[in-house]
């Protein structure tokens, strides 16, 4: 709690990379159909959505007499941002399953049945347990080990294993908080991203992928072989914590992504090694 994950998320938006003309476009539409584009005639910046944790299923995928678009769509483009993870209703979370995996989502009624586009980056946080303070080395968390367990089997494995990056946020010391270090802006990260996505729609070139996240099993085995070391430590970690066929792809799609950040060409250990650390719930839950 009060380590920043909120304001991680909200900043989010500010380093993703320019939107094209038919994403913007693609955005104005669904903005349009439910009212909300306040008298702008494009939607250029990427949505960012944060709806309260008492939200329906209906509210976050769509719904209505006549289907209108939920969040999940409203966020195309853009960030899904659901904080408090946990206290949103099960029900209403495995909804999501669908549209993470394909990128719409099509919502049926009386009066007919209409297919959304939803190709959004979920964005979640939660607490490691229900006081907050497990593992904080400052506060005591009161706890106990079966309320921790209930806590965090709120959050279904199915759900977790399509979540790329799953990363702690520690509490922050007198020393990080006063300290006058601005670090990057916004601006000089989002020049590296948009550096990223165009070796991404390079390579890509000619196929309707347009990004690493949207590989399919023929481009995974094109563009993310790796050699004998990385492949020694992919199988390791698969058969130490368990990683689903699904989390495997994934960790290869963010190793590709990281070695597009660095400018590297090949996949290496390294970046498999990195992608590996980004699934801190497979290993705790």
């Amino acid at each position: 709690p009060g380590s920043g994950k909120t304001m991680l998320a909200k900043r989010l938006p500010s380093i993703l990379p320019d939107m094209t003309l038919a994403e913007a476009l693609e955005t104005t539409k669904i903005h349009s159909v439910v009212g909300l584009l306040d008298g702008k005639p494009l939607i250029a910046t990427r949505p960012f959505r944060y709806p309260h944790h008492t939200i329906s299923d209906a509210g976050l995928v769509g719904g209505g007499t006549i289907p209108r678009p939920g969040e999940v769509s409203l966020a195309h483009n853009g960030v899904l941002f659901l904080d408090e993870l946990p206290e949103f209703k099960r029900n209403v979370l495995e909804v999501m399953r669908q549209p993470l995996e394909d990128g719409n989502i099509t919502v049926s009624r009386a009066m007919g049945s209409i297919n959304y586009p939803a190709n959004f980056m979920l964005v979640a946080a939660m607490n490691p347990c229900p006081c907050g303070f497990f593992s904080d080395p400052q506060k005591e968390c009161n706890c106990t080990p079966l309320q921790i367990q209930r806590y965090r089997s709120k959050v279904s494995g199915p759900l977790l294993d399509r979540i790329d990056i799953q990363v702690e946020v520690p509490g922050l010391r007198y020393q990080e908080l006063a300290s006058k270090d601005a670090g990057e802006s916004s601006d000089v990260i989002r020049m590296r991203v948009n550096t990223a996505r165009s070796i991404q729609l390079q390579r890509f070139e000619k196929t309707k992928v347009h990004a690493n996240a949207q590989m399919g099993t023929r481009e995974i085995k094109r563009f993310c072989a790796v050699k004998e070391d990385a492949e020694k430590l992919l199988e390791t970690a698969i058969n130490k914590l368990g990683l689903s066929a699904r989390a495997y792809s994934r960790v290869l799609k963010v190793g590709r992504t990281i070695a597009d950040l660095a400018g590297a060409e090949n996949l290496e250990a390294s970046h498999i090694a990195e992608a590996i650390q980004y699934r801190s719930l497979d290993r705790r839950m």
